[in-house]
């Protein structure tokens, strides 16, 4: 009976651990994309519906559009690097979105919020952080009219915008007049995109 495995078997038994070893990363990897992916749709919607059901008009305020329901993506700081987002009415209109004024995760009932430093912390949505929970490394949005990655601003009449502008009236230059991309990008596993479609707003992932 034989007692030892030969030298060329255990290589063998090596090659397949590693062949195995290597698609299961692999189907990891492409999993944080499509978990980046859905939970991304998730608080877009939330944030849409949020801007139906909240009007922020005021005939005595003169920007009041920048108080509108809005998703903004981030750089984490050059120590950590990254990305992130955060959603929020800008109750203040400082341009900056604060703890206080992001929306909460109806899931979770944590805040849909970070600070540059992309810590996780206890009452905050980790989601939110895309490389360092999903390997996220870059974002497109193809109707991006910022000098930054872009937001996605949702109004009470089921328009949406892709920014919002500090003078009156100016933000209508900004709506989107056709269907915008939200692609995200991983190094290792392609891409997934959102698709916003005007008008309606109505969004959903690209087949």
């Amino acid at each position: 009976m034989k007692k030892s495995f030969s030298l060329i078997e255990l290589i063998f038994v090596v090659l397949i651990l590693t062949i195995i070893g290597s698609y299961i990363n692999i189907k990891i990897q492409d999993n944080k994309l499509n978990d980046a992916t859905n939970r991304l749709l998730l608080y877009l919607k939330e944030t849409r519906y949020q801007a139906l059901t909240d009007k922020k008009y005021r005939r005595d305020d003169d920007l009041w559009h920048k108080k509108r329901w809005t998703l903004k993506f981030f750089r984490c700081n050059k120590n950590v690097g990254g990305l992130y987002y955060s959603i929020y009415s800008d109750v203040n209109k400082t341009g900056h979105p604060s703890f206080d004024e992001s929306l909460s995760d109806p899931l979770t009932n944590k805040k849909i919020y970070s600070t540059n430093r992309c810590e996780i912390v206890g009452n905050r949505s980790k989601y939110v952080l895309l490389t360092k929970e999903y390997n996220i490394n870059d974002i497109e949005i193809s109707c991006n009219n910022t000098s930054s990655l872009g937001q996605i601003s949702f109004g009470n009449d089921g328009k949406t915008y892709s920014r919002l502008s500090s003078y009156e009236n100016e933000y209508k230059e900004y709506e989107i007049k056709k269907s915008c991309t939200i692609e995200l990008k991983s190094l290792k596993n392609g891409s997934r995109e959102i698709i916003i479609e005007p008008n309606s707003a109505y969004v959903y992932i690209k087949k």
